[in-house]
């Protein structure tokens, strides 16, 4: 006698974009929980995907966290182009640097959180310190636009340093006081 039937096998789930939610989750897990609280187990159940998806998609942990905060600097990257392509003269052009730190780099946790995860975790990991060098030679670009290139560079780093500064501040910089700093730079 024959035991019973098989299962009938579940079909497999065609997901082309499962790479990509995961990359994505991974962003929103970071913001949650930090770079040291994010896991494959907690990439995946953001993602709603069995765990073993990191694995398949991913060689490890590590990276996940690179093409993440990379996906992260790029988007902040599109917004400094968007901004200052849009800019027609130098007056304009320094508006819109102060939208992008006033608006655009502090208006949500949903962006800040993963920018100074980056900026902590590229002090210790070569890989992610490429991926801010990149975001940073991509943001002078930009501003070149506009400004010399040492302007461009100092002005960089008088961004970096309002974001850092109000993230970390329990009293930070009101958008008329960025606005001041940046003025001031550049007037």
């Amino acid at each position: 006698m024959s035991g019973p039937a098989p299962a009938p096998r579940r079909p497999r789930r065609h997901d082309p974009g499962r790479r990509d939610r995961l990359i994505d989750a991974a962003l929103a897990v970071i913001t949650e929980r930090g770079v040291a609280g994010t896991t494959h187990r907690e990439i995946a159940r953001a993602a709603d995907v069995p765990l073993g998806s990191m694995t398949y998609h991913f060689a490890c942990l590590r990276e996940v966290l690179i093409e993440a905060f990379t996906r992260h600097a790029e988007a902040a990257a599109r917004v400094f182009d968007e901004r200052l392509g849009a800019a027609r003269d130098r007056d304009s052009a320094i508006e819109a640097v102060i939208t992008l730190v006033s608006q655009d780099l502090l208006g949500s946790r949903h962006d800040l959180v993963p920018t100074v995860e980056l900026y902590v975790a590229a002090a210790r990991d070569p890989a992610l310190k490429a991926v801010t060098q990149a975001w940073m030679a991509r943001s002078r670009q930009a501003l070149e636009r506009h400004f010399d290139a040492t302007t461009a560079r100092e002005l960089d780093a008088l961004i970096e340093g309002l974001v850092l500064h109000s993230a970390l501040s329990t009293d930070p910089m009101t958008p008329a006081q960025i606005r001041h700093a940046i003025e001031r730079y550049l007037r």
